[in-house]
């Protein structure tokens, strides 16, 4: 069974991350394969905007702990070059030309929460909960941090990665991490809705230039933040306190900070 499910129909394409069983964990296979889908549907004619969507009650629950464990026998620069994978991922969304639309059907997760927020809209249902959590398991929320303070400011950022909180779809779409609150009845309609919207009154020229314009004004920046933070991640994977959350996580007790 196939990590990453695609298909376009009526100039949408969609993107559909399937690993339900393990509520869309980032793995190593699922990652690899969001890169190609993104890359395929970028290079497609027939591709006017993008959704990304999940199957199973998780849109995603952020890193695959069973991975990040194995990591923690990794040398720095196994783990470097690792932690670059996601941050590509990151970025190839975040800048890619065509509009990309999460569609968030459940919780959104420390890096199922960074995925969400990289895209340029995202709709989720009420009862879906956000949170960048990585500081109750030891870990860094790095990568994810670059793009967040270029979306909410700095004051929000450290609220919602130092304290770790699960956050409502409505506290997040109050933040400006998502776009709506639709009923979960009416998520998938009101997302093509909202593609379809998009696809027949804008310019495809237009969206991809006015996109592009927005993520070069803080290029730069970025780029050198995102190697900081590629870097963070790595170092954060070996600390004792990351190993010790993440065995505490595994085993379903809480770790004594």
């Amino acid at each position: 069974m196939s990590a990453v499910l695609t298909e376009i129909r009526d100039r949408i394409g969609f993107i559909t991350l399937n690993r339900p069983e393990k509520r869309n964990a980032l793995s190593p296979e699922l990652i690899a394969g969001l890169q190609e889908a993104f890359e395929e549907m970028n290079s497609s004619d027939k591709v006017k905007v993008i959704v990304l969507k999940s199957t199973g009650k998780a849109f995603c629950a952020g890193a695959d702990l069973a991975y990040l464990q194995q990591l923690q026998d990794f040398s720095y620069e196994e783990n470097l070059e690792d932690s670059r994978k996601l941050m590509a991922l990151f970025d190839l969304i975040y800048c890619l030309p065509k509009v990309v639309i999460a569609e968030v059907q459940g919780h959104a997760l420390a890096g199922g929460c960074g995925l969400a927020t990289v895209c340029d809209f995202a709709f989720a249902v009420p009862d879906a909960l956000f949170g960048y959590t990585e500081v109750r398991i030891g870990f860094v929320p790095a990568l994810v941090s670059v793009f967040l303070m270029e979306q909410i400011g700095a004051a929000k950022t450290q609220e919602l990665l130092l304290s770790g909180e699960f956050i409502s779809s409505a506290k997040a779409a109050e933040l400006g991490l998502i776009t709506g609150v639709e009923p979960s009845e009416f998520l998938e309609k009101s997302v093509l809705d909202f593609a379809s919207k998009l696809i027949t009154q804008n310019s495809a020229f237009s969206m991809g230039k006015t996109k592009a314009l927005l993520r070069e004004l803080s290029q730069e920046h970025r780029n050198i933040s995102l190697q900081l933070a590629a870097e963070a991640n790595a170092t954060a994977r070996a600390h004792a306190d990351c190993k010790k959350g993440i065995a505490a996580f595994l085993s379903k007790t809480t770790p004594d900070w």
